[in-house]
């Protein structure tokens, strides 16, 4: 296996927003190498210079620490029903949104573009026609964008499954829905980017809320894996500290020798961990990813070098 250890940005937004700060993190703090870069820190509804100089000094930056931002997602406040809103003029607003967003990926060197699927208003979830049309619209607008990325370069599209219904994509048959609809017309493919602590606790399918289950289920078409330590609840993005690992399910050893029973042979895993804006948890961030970083670093050199 090739395995890679990373981080998704997420732990930057509104605490790092200066490319210098949180590149130094990754690298300097964390001795990481890849990332996965959140649209939060770089929106690209912002004018199109301001962008494009900050694109140019994130790439710069990352290229001087030796960092590969292999694939860019959504995050905390593009967290939106974009693609599934239910109006369709907000809809081709996100639409356009997200081609400028695969324009900025591209220009710092990604290879995938994602986001969640989409999210439902309660009411389009509430009707089985509302709910089906709208999917539909969904499953097009990500068409679109499969074209449009491919012509910019791109080489996949993501979709993070979720753990709701209106959500989308809340259960393992429910992601291999979304995955078939996506599979005809797609200038190039979708890929899912699997959550261990994601999945409906209302599934009467102890599978639906096992993360070793959808690594068993998915592995050939996930590139990435978002860890963090999951409680019972799957309520927070929790770090690998010792105080969370005591009560924690998520064992890197064992989810890697999932992955290899998988027969997953290239993926990234990526830390999401965020913390609130609270005391203590506030001057805990970096010293929280640090020992993430310590508790997975020899199960992944292990794995990679059994090969």
């Amino acid at each position: 296996m090739n395995i890679a250890l990373g981080i998704n940005t997420g732990f930057a937004i509104n605490r790092f927003p200066e490319p210098d700060d949180w590149i130094d993190v990754v690298a300097d703090e964390l001795g990481l190498d890849t990332v996965q870069f959140t649209a939060d820190l770089l929106n690209p509804f912002l004018p199109e210079a301001l962008v494009a100089r900050d694109t140019d000094r994130i790439r710069a930056r990352c290229d001087d620490k030796g960092i590969r931002i292999q694939t860019t997602f959504t995050s905390a406040f593009t967290r939106v029903n974009h693609v599934l809103h239910p109006d369709p003029d907000i809809r081709r607003v996100w639409i356009e949104w997200f081609k400028g967003f695969i324009d900025v990926s591209r220009r710092l060197g990604a290879e995938g573009v994602g986001s969640h699927f989409g999210i439902l208003s309660v009411r389009d979830n509430r009707d089985p026609a509302r709910r089906e049309r709208r999917l539909a619209e969904g499953v097009g607008a990500w068409r679109e964008l499969a074209e449009y990325g491919a012509g910019q370069g791109l080489e996949y599209l993501l979709f993070e499954p979720m753990s709701i219904p209106r959500e989308v994509a809340e259960t393992i048959p429910a992601t291999r829905d979304i995955l078939e609809r996506c599979g005809e017309g797609f200038a190039i493919p979708m890929r899912l980017c699997l959550d261990v602590d994601h999945g409906d606790l209302r599934s009467r399918d102890p599978d639906d809320t096992d993360p070793h289950a959808w690594i068993r289920a998915f592995g050939p078409v996930t590139p990435c894996i978002h860890i963090k330590q999951s409680l019972k609840d799957k309520g927070g993005h929790y770090p690998f500290t010792a105080e969370y690992n005591a009560r924690g399910t998520i064992v890197p050893g064992e989810i890697l020798a999932t992955m290899r029973a998988a027969g997953i042979e290239r993926c990234t895993l990526l830390l999401e961990i965020s913390h609130r804006e609270r005391w203590p948890a506030e001057e805990s961030v970096v010293s929280d990813l640090k020992e993430s970083v310590a508790y997975w670093r020899p199960a992944v050199d292990a794995a990679n070098a059994a090969g």
